[in-house]
């Protein structure tokens, strides 16, 4: 089995981060629940995707690439911290975006604006059309291009959640439970992938903010890393693990998810996203009232980021 170390990688993220125990949620919930601050990564407004882009714009840069694209809704934090990582470095970030969602001056939108990002919006639904661009784009502009897709999520992107596993395991503690968000699928198949190769006891669980078939998204990440790392391990559906939170719709507010908020503000003076953490901490909230979890169990809570998105839509 190839080691993480094997691949290229660009330190962007301050790592390892904070790991610690929500004492009033731990006591409202009836278990033991812990929070992994991935909102501290350190760049931008911080959040997971700063993990899978050492890994993705490490592998742009050996590829030569002086343009990056990439491209989600028009609040994606991915899109933000992609343009912000690869400012960092030196490159060209361009972000194709859906014309779905708060396209105003503000959240991720604000953020994007103060760091002079090239935005462009595109009326379609089909990332295929999106991904087509891209590559007219970059044609015309006649510089090397690399292409991240939505959320990061693809067999490089999601080494940076093996690594998030293997830190985990190196810090000696233990979890029955990862519970995280599943958005494109590339974080889940990362900490599931690194669970079964670091932490081979504790159960990861994606819960989805939206309706894709994430069953077989996530195993294909999962197997297409796996294969990456060479690693003999199977990799079977049952390991993939889901809880569908999605509600009303993807980036749509639901009252499960903004009680979750409101829950984690009161009690422990943390911000979630109404896209994102609200719902998946949502998730573990009614895993621990059908009592999926034990008052026994350690459970982690993989806080993701995402805080732009609060600033950008109504929660009535």
């Amino acid at each position: 089995m190839k080691q993480l170390s094997d691949f290229p990688r660009i330190p962007l993220a301050l790592l390892p981060t904070p790991v610690h125990r929500l004492d009033h949620i731990s006591r409202i919930l009836g278990t033991n629940v812990w929070i992994k601050r991935d909102d501290l990564t350190g760049i931008g407004l911080g959040g997971n995707k700063v993990r899978k882009l050492e890994f993705l714009l490490a592998d742009a840069r050996e590829k030569g690439a002086e343009v990056v694209f990439t491209t989600g809704g028009a609040q994606s934090n991915h899109a933000m911290l992609t343009a912000a990582c690869a400012k960092k470095l030196g490159m060209t970030p361009i972000l194709i975006l859906k014309k779905r969602g708060v396209t105003a001056r503000k959240g991720n939108q604000l953020l994007e604006y103060l760091m002079d990002t090239d935005v462009r919006f595109m009326d379609t639904d089909s990332y295929d059309d999106i991904y087509a661009e891209m590559d007219r784009v970059g044609q015309e502009l006649g510089k090397p291009y690399y292409k991240i897709p939505c959320g990061g999520s693809n067999a490089i992107g999601a080494l940076g959640y093996v690594n998030c596993m293997k830190e985990l395991a190196d810090s000696g503690l233990h979890f029955d439970h990862v519970v995280c968000a599943e958005g494109s699928g590339g974080t889940h198949a990362g900490v599931a992938l690194g669970a079964k190769l670091y932490l081979p006891d504790t159960h990861v669980t994606g819960v989805m903010v939206d309706s894709d078939p994430f069953d077989v998204i996530t195993l294909g990440i999962m197997r297409d890393a796996a294969a990456l790392l060479e690693t003999d391990i199977p990799i079977e559906p049952e390991d993939v693990h889901l809880l569908d939170m999605c509600g009303p719709g993807y980036a749509i507010p639901s009252p499960e998810g903004n009680a979750a908020i409101s829950m984690m503000a009161q009690n422990e003076g943390l911000f979630l996203d109404p896209v994102y953490t609200g719902k998946a901490f949502a998730g573990l909230i009614k895993m621990a009232q059908d009592g999926t979890l034990r008052p026994e169990d350690n459970v982690l809570f993989l806080y993701s980021g995402g805080a732009g998105g609060l600033f950008a839509i109504d929660m009535d």
